[in-house]
């Protein structure tokens, strides 16, 4: 990722609310939901949803889709791997540093379920 997508990127994260529904988006996984479902989960006002689905759109975050009548939304999971890449891109870089992240609870087990199988 180039320096200027990834500061759109944090930008748009850098708001409660857009943090709150790109978190919902990335665990819904590809089949993302519909405009109306992330409203009511947040509990915000279509005009507001849309200004914030609008942010997280512009900095390639989300994506859309029409399906029928409805927009379903989902995380764009090329762009959130891209922007991890390039903040961890130089961890450790540096001789005897010891700043690579801890792997979170869930990729624990997901490691010990690969290894199991």
């Amino acid at each position: 990722m180039k320096t200027p997508a990834v500061i759109a990127a944090l930008a748009a994260l850098a708001h409660e609310y857009r943090l709150a529904i790109y978190r919902l988006l990335v665990e819904q996984g590809t089949g993302g939901l519909p405009a109306g479902a992330i409203g009511d989960r947040m509990g915000l006002q279509p005009s507001s949803l849309t200004f914030h689905l609008q942010a997280l759109q512009r900095a390639g975050l989300i994506s859309q889709q029409r399906a029928s009548r409805q927009i379903i939304y989902s995380a764009d999971y090329d762009t959130m791997n891209g922007l991890v890449g390039y903040l961890t891109d130089n961890c450790c870089a540096a001789e005897g540093a010891a700043c690579c992240p801890a792997p979170s609870a869930r990729a624990a087990r997901t490691a010990r379920r690969k290894k199991a199988a």
